[in-house]
């Protein structure tokens, strides 16, 4: 007797367009810092660098906080994260009432932008007086500065970071405040792209949200630099 298929079935796993949905979900989600006093002056910003956030970036994360207060999209988050540098410290401060329970933030220095050695504290003008024109494009493998990362150190240490957070929240959703790098290292570690290239080139917004579910087939993008509540600073 012919057995009549199940019409709610869908296709072979392995020719599926989409995930499978039924499967346990980890849901990270990265928000980049709000814009740096060290950005705006032009200074290296390591831990002596990095003074907190400049008023345009506590308005940007004031505006986060707004957003994540009256949506809820990320009140049921089980943890929050963010580096030890200043300006993820505080946007991860202004902006924690919206996230999970609200409390502030638990630092973890892998979470941290490139780590530049010397060059910290450095302005621009003075890192290329000493240090010349580094270009990781061209040479991903050499340190920015003398105790200083590499591109490809800090893309294996940022993303190990981030993988190794998801490992102790699995099935949950967790929320780091971090850096454009640490977000870009994601995108380089997670997609199938070409290994040992330079950098991506993304264009992440201050105060952005990028977000990954880690499942049993792996790391699935879902949504990138979503800063739509920074529209009204705009205006």
């Amino acid at each position: 007797m012919n057995v009549p298929r199940d019409r709610g079935s869908g296709p072979p796993r392995g020719v599926r367009t989409v995930p499978d949905t039924t499967s346990e979900r980890t849901r990270v989600v990265l928000i980049r810092h709000g814009e740096a006093t060290c950005n705006v002056e032009g200074v290296v910003g390591g831990p002596a660098g990095c003074t907190g956030l400049s008023p345009t970036g506590r308005r940007q994360a004031e505006a986060l906080s707004a957003r994540l207060v009256e949506t809820g999209e990320l009140a049921a988050a089980g943890a929050l994260y963010s580096s030890v540098l200043a300006r993820a410290v505080e946007t991860g401060s202004i902006a924690s009432p919206g996230i999970g329970d609200g409390s502030a933030p638990v630092e973890d220095c892998d979470l941290c932008e490139l780590h530049p050695g010397e060059a910290d504290g450095l302005t621009w003008d003075e890192f290329r007086a000493r240090y010349g024109e580094p270009d990781f494009d061209a040479d991903p493998d050499t340190a920015v500065a003398p105790g200083g990362e590499s591109w490809s150190s800090f893309v294996a240490r940022a993303s190990g970071a981030v993988a190794r957070v998801a490992g102790a929240h699995r099935g949950e959703l967790v929320v780091l405040v971090c850096h454009a790098g640490v977000i870009e290292s994601t995108l380089l570690a997670f997609l199938p792209v070409a290994p040992g290239r330079g950098r991506l080139g993304l264009p992440t917004e201050h105060t952005s949200l990028t977000e990954w579910e880690l499942g049993e087939g792996g790391w699935r993008l879902v949504r990138y630099n979503d800063a739509a509540h920074l529209r009204a600073l705009a205006g």
